[in-house]
């Protein structure tokens, strides 16, 4: 049915349009140009050239190498960012870095482009071929793989008062593009700091959009909510991949789904926008080809999510890009012709699709080098992205608040119809009115006891995972909290170059004790020995845990050997002269336990002071029980 609205309501929704329109813009461009800073290439890089080498030929050992294959000719200079467009040719990219003054300075390179699918860097030294360090970064290795967790490639240079030569070894089945920077530490962090929010402010945005639709489509079980929260979703997670959030913070280890997240998302994002597009919109009514054309094109991008992920990348992306353009421009042509038709809302549609049309355009001329933005062109999208996102949310609040209206306006004459004297419209009136506060009250009503279950059941949670982490017997953390404190405490030694302690503790024969006394005995032993090293831990750095039937684990940080060795001593010490009552009778207990301690050096050095730590208490116990051994490891 088509929406009629009056020449003043279409006047104050213009005005709306406009004022939504002109705070968005400015709101995510304050953000995009002030708050986060611009990218130039800074005076530190020189001398930055590349060079293809279709047939890798070239290597890390002889690319520096004046050779016929590698003559300086070959290499072409250029500044960043640098795009060559799509290829699949191994580039070698080329710069040098001079420090700002005569100290000793260590950089980090950057790479502000999250879609290369091989990144390989060296540095090098003045006047030598042979690097210094090597590191590895791209799409087609899982992110944990990178040498620092950044959305985007990032390295760090080592430390040096000298000029450094980077070589970059660049492949990729998309576009080659690397717009670099090195920072000093302090200003990347502001950077990543300022950059941080804004991209927080956008994808906040996105999802309390999302929430609050699909909210409203449970309600109301209007489908045209359900399609603008699948919309909102799937620009965000577009975005999300072009940005490297996804792969950063969402799938790590799905190297497979990174190669084809964005042409999965954002064939996903048209797909959810010409669903609702053609929901709202009265297409039907004027021309059933036009709305026929309009379902094949929502099959059309349905296909392209799962064709995206068996054709090769290059042929997808141009074939999404095709198609995108095509369906900017029916969507645009539907909206003019449709307000022609005298469909109100239809203008608006055509505004949301023009601003897609536009940045999509400006992009594409500056992924080209014809035109140069001050800022990177994901943050023209997000702005893009953002007012088409506010306009849409504001035709959906036109058409449901008119289909509201339209429901109570027939409703309301069908009961003047019956009611002919002027005592029943106003009593009419009096029941409307009373509808409408009791409605707004139980809206008031269900959003409250919606936030309460929600804190209710975060709470819940929090709680669980509490539990999950204690031994119910006695009382202290389990293994799991153990495997968690152990890869935290090394990161700490690691990073703070301070000694790591561990202990693993064995009570002696208690298989016997249980034998002997039940496992009510060998409960209560266990209960009693905890009491005793708790009572013994006096900083609540240290962390005393059950990780087996019998066995415990004590986690010492900045705990050198003498000072571990010296706890764990005086707790055997004192679990010997404390027996144990049981039912009338004394219970002796005694304890072997492995002692290692070490600076941890790299995430698996944690786990190998433990086996340690566990091998020492395996040779006490063949040596006789009752004692500490240890052992000190280097990194």
């Amino acid at each position: 049915m088509v929406m009629h609205i009056n020449r003043q309501e279409v006047r104050n929704y213009d005005l709306y349009l406009f004022v939504i329109t002109v705070v968005a813009v400015s709101i995510f461009a304050f953000v995009a140009l002030s708050v986060v800073p611009e990218r130039t290439t800074n005076s530190r890089i020189s001398q930055l050239a590349f060079i293809s080498d279709p047939e890798e030929r070239l290597t890390f050992e002889t690319v520096l190498d004046n050779t016929a294959d590698n003559s300086p000719a070959l290499w072409t200079p250029t500044v960043s960012p640098v795009n060559l467009g799509m290829s699949s040719d191994v580039h070698w990219f080329s710069f040098v870095v001079t420090p700002d003054s005569s100290r000793a300075v260590s950089y980090l390179f950057e790479i502000d482009y999250a879609l290369l699918d091989s990144v390989e860097v060296a540095v090098y030294p003045p006047s030598s071929s042979s690097a210094i360090v090597r590191y590895q970064a791209g799409d087609n290795l899982a992110f944990d793989v990178r040498p620092i967790a950044n959305n985007t490639p990032l390295f760090s240079l080592p430390l040096s008062a000298k000029p450094q030569t980077v070589v970059v070894r660049v492949e990729s089945s998309g576009t080659i593009r690397m717009p670099i920077a090195v920072w000093e530490e302090r200003e990347f962090i502001e950077y990543a700091a300022s950059q941080n929010l804004a991209l927080g402010l956008f994808f906040g945005f996105l999802c309390a959009m999302a929430i609050s639709n699909i909210f409203l489509f449970f309600t109301t079980k209007n489908r045209s909510f359900l399609f603008y929260t699948g919309y909102a979703l799937s620009l965000g997670l577009t975005l999300a991949s072009l940005q490297g959030l996804g792969y950063a913070y969402l799938w790590p280890e799905q190297v497979w789904l990174q190669g084809k997240a964005v042409l999965i998302f954002g064939n996903a994002t048209i797909l959810f926008a010409v669903l609702f597009s053609r929901h709202l919109l009265p297409i039907a009514e004027f021309s059933p080809l036009v709305d026929k054309i309009s379902q094949v094109a929502a099959w059309a991008f349905g296909v392209c999510i799962l064709t995206s992920t068996l054709l090769p990348y290059p042929f997808a992306i141009k074939l999404y890009l095709v198609m995108l353009a095509i369906i900017v421009f029916v969507a645009m042509f539907i909206g003019g012709w449709l307000s022609f038709k005298g469909v109100a809302i239809a203008r608006y549609f055509s505004v949301a699709w023009l601003f897609l049309l536009v940045s999509g355009f400006v992009v594409s001329l500056d992924s080209v080098n014809i035109i140069n933005l001050g800022i990177s062109t994901s943050y023209l999208l997000i702005i893009a992205g953002t007012v088409e996102t506010v306009i849409l949310a504001l035709i959906l609040a036109i058409n449901y608040s008119h289909s509201y209206d339209e429901l109570i306006t027939t409703q309301a004459f069908a009961l003047e119809q019956e009611q002919q004297a002027s005592k029943a419209k106003e009593d009419l009136l009096e029941v409307q009115k009373r509808y409408q506060d009791d409605l707004e009250y139980k809206v008031e009503e269900r959003t409250l006891e919606l936030e309460i279950t929600l804190r209710e059941l975060s709470e819940v949670n929090q709680e669980l995972e509490r539990l999950t982490a204690i031994d119910p017997l006695t009382g202290i953390n389990n293994r799991r909290h153990f495997d968690k404190k152990l890869k935290s405490e090394g990161r700490r030694s690691r990073r703070e170059q301070t000694p790591l302690s561990i202990a693993v503790i064995d009570i002696d024969h208690f298989k016997r004790i249980n034998d002997k006394y039940g496992h009510a005995g060998g409960d209560a032993c266990l209960i009693h020995i905890t009491g005793i090293i708790q009572g013994m831990l006096l900083r609540l750095s240290d962390d005393l845990c059950r990780i087996g039937g019998e066995e415990f684990a004590l986690i010492l940080p900045n705990t050198d050997s003498d000072g571990a060795y010296h706890v764990v001593e005086a707790i055997r010490d004192r679990i010997e002269k404390s027996p144990i009552m049981f039912d009338g009778e004394a219970i002796q207990l005694t304890i072997s336990a492995g002692l290692a301690t070490s600076i941890i050096t790299d995430e698996d050095h944690a786990a190998a002071l433990l086996r340690l730590a566990d091998e020492q208490l395996y040779a006490a116990k063949e040596s006789g029980r009752n004692k500490v051994l240890f052992k000190p490891i280097s990194g």
